[in-house]
């Protein structure tokens, strides 16, 4: 029977076109028929493997490898909500469309915590796009708690925006 390796850890330099290559192939799974098709490209050209890069220099990324291949990406940091009692923020928390159903995700969700945790951010919240219902769903599986709804201009198109809430 054949062992397969799945690590959860801050990502190096050279992970950054890795990085990049998932999130765009994440983004477009997520956000087609979302988010208008050219603005979506827009998005994820901007985040080529220099951002990446530049991302790793302020902490708070985590990459997970599935047998050695980037799989699934997390960042956080300190609560831009506004929220009374959380701390940190899950600003971004994506698998590959073909790394989602497996658990890897829970995995993610839970080592992006521990993360928040470590930097002494108690309490964290979410914000996930509406018509993302797998995102949606994710959070409400994880026990978020939904504070209320607002939205996002995206290149002239309001979207709504949900934010889930952890102690």
């Amino acid at each position: 029977m054949a062992t397969v390796e799945i690590t959860i850890r801050r990502p190096a330099l050279e992970d950054a076109p890795a990085l990049a290559a998932l999130h765009g192939a994440a983004w477009r799974s997520a956000y087609r028929g979302i988010i208008p098709g050219v603005t979506l490209e827009r998005m994820i050209a901007r985040r080529g493997p220099e951002f990446w890069r530049q991302i790793q220099g302020r902490g708070g990324a985590l990459i997970l490898e599935f047998d050695g291949t980037a799989a699934g990406y997390a960042v956080t940091g300190p609560n831009r909500v506004r929220q009374p009692g959380a701390e940190g923020e899950i600003y971004e928390l994506y698998l590959g469309p073909e790394y989602q159903g497996a658990g890897l995700g829970r995995r993610l969700f839970q080592a992006s915590r521990e993360e928040l945790r470590r930097a002494a951010r108690r309490g964290m919240v979410v914000r996930s796009l509406a018509m993302n219902e797998n995102a949606c769903g994710f959070y409400a599986a994880m026990g978020g708690r939904r504070l209320g709804r607002g939205s996002e201009r995206i290149d002239g198109t309001k979207l709504a925006t949900v934010t889930y809430h952890w102690r």
